[in-house]
């Protein structure tokens, strides 16, 4: 039940910031409600980054905040609830990092077919950071099953 109406509130969010940015015409990071915030793009077009800190009584609060990563190819971008899920994301990460690109079971996700085709936004969020440590995303992956029987997705 609870879970439901987390959703509900959610799609009213998005309904309701899809409609303001429609009247409007921006749309800015620091106006996202951290619900959308991680991998969302603003106008101007430059990430969301969610951001954390210590409040009053030591309680941990969050806060959508605009990074300096410019995105070249797409603006006033909101991510989809279905690319968050196909590409393995967590819609509450902090930060922009590119520690997870350290877990074959992350890359594989991100360079599974509904992911790469079909999410441009984090193919070349994670294209950049892993071009950036000198890697290329999902040109590595190769498929190891003549050795353990198993289709097995594997970074080389």
């Amino acid at each position: 039940m609870a879970v439901n109406l987390l959703k509900t509130i959610a799609l009213f969010a998005l309904s309701s910031l899809l409609i303001f940015k429609g009247a409007v015409g921006d749309l800015m990071c620091e106006e996202l409600p951290v619900e959308l915030c991680a991998y969302s793009i603003s106008d101007a077009g430059k990430r969301c980054v969610l951001e954390n800190y210590l409040a009053r009584k030591g309680i941990v609060k969050y806060q959508c905040k605009t990074s300096e990563v410019v995105v070249e190819t797409m603006s006033g971008w909101i991510e989809t609830e279905a690319c968050i899920n196909d590409c393995g994301l967590d819609r509450n990460a902090v930060g922009i990092s590119s520690d997870y690109l350290l877990s074959p079971n992350f890359v594989a996700k991100l360079c599974s077919q509904p992911c790469s085709s079909y999410c441009p936004n984090i193919l070349d969020l994670y294209s950049n950071l892993a071009q950036a440590e000198g890697n290329i995303l999902c040109t590595n992956i190769i498929t190891y099953q003549h050795y353990t029987g198993n289709a097995e997705n594997i970074t080389t």
